[in-house]
């Protein structure tokens, strides 16, 4: 399947390393050049609002999809292509699955792993077939990975985690098995 839109789910905060930020500018650049649609939570801070600005910055477009609750908290991104505010967190996560071929998770909090992991459970009951790539960024998801690992071992998985969920070091690998 042609890739034309990506997801990305990341924090709306920017963590403790630099390289966080670095791999969110990396990667937005390489999706406007890529001319991929990025679609994300439609916040302006943390790594939502560095990758979103960098997209943006090499001429890519960039849809947000934000519950009206969060836009007091995350406070939306204003210069972006689209911008949907809606009703809660189930419309925004099912509309942001409709709008991509493609996920990209990047370091985030409770928030981010919600995305994960309703994707992942979304492809288990072939809801969907899209691709997962997980940007493991100095190693912050060495942990979930060991224990989805953990999870095929004791039985509790439908389908082999290669078919779904790709760990990549660097934004450039991403794109390197996306392509």
């Amino acid at each position: 399947m042609k890739i034309e839109s990506v997801v990305v789910f990341c924090g709306s905060k920017t963590g403790r390393s630099p390289l966080y930020i670095q791999h969110a500018a990396e990667l937005g650049k390489l999706i406007a050049l890529l001319n991929l649609r990025m679609v994300y939570g439609g916040g302006k801070a943390g790594l939502m609002g560095a990758i979103a600005n960098s997209v943006l910055t090499h001429g890519g477009k960039v849809m947000g999809v934000i519950p009206k609750i969060l836009t007091e908290w995350e406070h939306q991104h204003e210069g972006l292509t689209e911008l949907f505010v809606v009703p809660d967190m189930h419309t925004r996560k099912k509309m942001m699955y409709e709008m991509c071929d493609a996920a990209i998770v990047m370091p985030g909090g409770f928030g981010t792993l919600d995305e994960l992991f309703e994707m992942l459970t979304w492809n288990q009951l072939k809801i969907h077939d899209k691709k997962i790539y997980v940007l493991n960024t100095e190693g912050f998801y060495n942990h979930l990975r060991l224990h989805l690992q953990h999870l095929k071992k004791e039985g509790f998985l439908y389908e082999s985690l290669e078919e779904r969920i790709i760990f990549c070091e660097t934004p450039v690998e991403i794109f390197n098995k996306i392509g």
